[in-house]
């Protein structure tokens, strides 16, 4: 199988493709064959060395979503079949043609869309999923700030407040990315180049801000937040050590939390999993939810991708295709 794998940390360049031996299916698990990969920034920290995969799974190869057919199954699996069209959440390991995965990680891929689209969803929807709603508790008369619109889970975050009926505040690096989000749902969008959105929101019932900046921006959080509010962190790309004033938490009864999905176990991935093609598929298949691509790069041309997503000027998803 084609593989794209990495010898020791550093630039996108150190990105290499490879021929290696194919993987074989454990009891629970269905090999399948990759059509797409999505790209996230996680797979931007493993590479430059400061995101290790977890334990037990491949080091060297970065790729956290796939899209593809199943192709043979393990002798416990029961949900899926061979010829299925499915995407998937990895650990690591789906930059390749051909991988293997437990079958409970697995969803059917949603029939109005390509393998392209559907390689997009796991990682941003699953996080978006868990975060807002699961642990945010976003319900249907609150309001919530997404910072960081244009990525992969800003564009998933604007759309699925937006589908269960909230209202959205995003912020955004530049007034076009601004105007793609509010044209994808937005309420307002705001571009933190140019404006302070603590003053432009200052005004505004904010419940629930999904933040994966960290840094300055917490102490404006904290501010901003309604009574009752929830601060969730998905990330820290500005710094994670910041000051609290316990007082202001005290005060307004804040809820301050966090999460990463990747070192979950399959029984917690596989449950979130269900849920998300209970309430999201169908909104998929409506067209209520449309996968946002901004590029898609042949596997060959990876390190292009890597570099493309850390220039920072796309709106929506990178995908590799195979």
């Amino acid at each position: 199988m084609k593989a794209i794998q990495y010898d020791s940390p550093g630039e996108a360049s150190v990105l290499y493709v490879t021929e290696l031996d194919p993987p074989t299916c454990r009891p629970h698990e269905v090999l399948i064959r990759v059509k797409a990969s999505g790209i996230n920034r996680p797979d931007i920290f493993q590479r430059r060395g400061n995101y290790n995969a977890p334990a037990g799974t491949v080091q060297n190869i970065p790729g956290l979503e796939v899209s593809g057919t199943v192709t043979a199954t393990g002798s416990h699996v029961s949900r899926l079949n061979i010829g299925d069209d499915v995407c998937a959440i990895l650990s690591g390991g789906g930059y390749s043609d051909t991988v293997c995965v437990d079958e409970r990680l697995c969803m059917i891929k949603p029939s109005n869309l390509s393998f392209t689209e559907a390689a997009s969803l796991p990682e941003t929807v699953l996080t978006v999923w868990h975060n807002v709603f699961q642990r945010g508790g976003l319900s249907k008369d609150e309001s919530i700030l997404v910072h960081g619109g244009s990525g992969g889970i800003g564009i998933t975050a604007i759309q699925l407040a937006r589908i269960f009926g909230k209202q959205v505040y995003v912020t955004a690096g530049s007034d076009e990315k601004c105007n793609a989000c509010v044209n994808l749902g937005a309420t307002e969008a705001i571009n933190y180049q140019q404006k302070d959105f603590e003053k432009v929101l200052q005004d505004k019932t904010i419940d629930i801000i999904l933040d994966m900046i960290g840094g300055s921006y917490f102490a404006k959080n904290i501010r901003l937040l309604n009574t009752e509010g929830r601060l969730i962190y998905i990330n820290a790309m500005e710094g994670a050590k910041v000051e609290l004033n316990i007082m202001e938490v005290m005060k307004k009864r804040l809820t301050i939390s966090g999460s990463t999905l990747r070192s979950r176990t399959i029984e917690f991935k596989g449950s979130l999993c269900r849920e998300v093609e209970k309430y999201l598929w169908p909104k998929i298949e409506q067209g209520q939810f449309v996968p946002v691509i901004d590029r898609t790069f042949s596997y060959e041309n990876v390190g292009d991708a890597h570099r493309y997503l850390e220039n920072g000027q796309h709106f929506g998803k990178i995908v590799l295709t195979w």
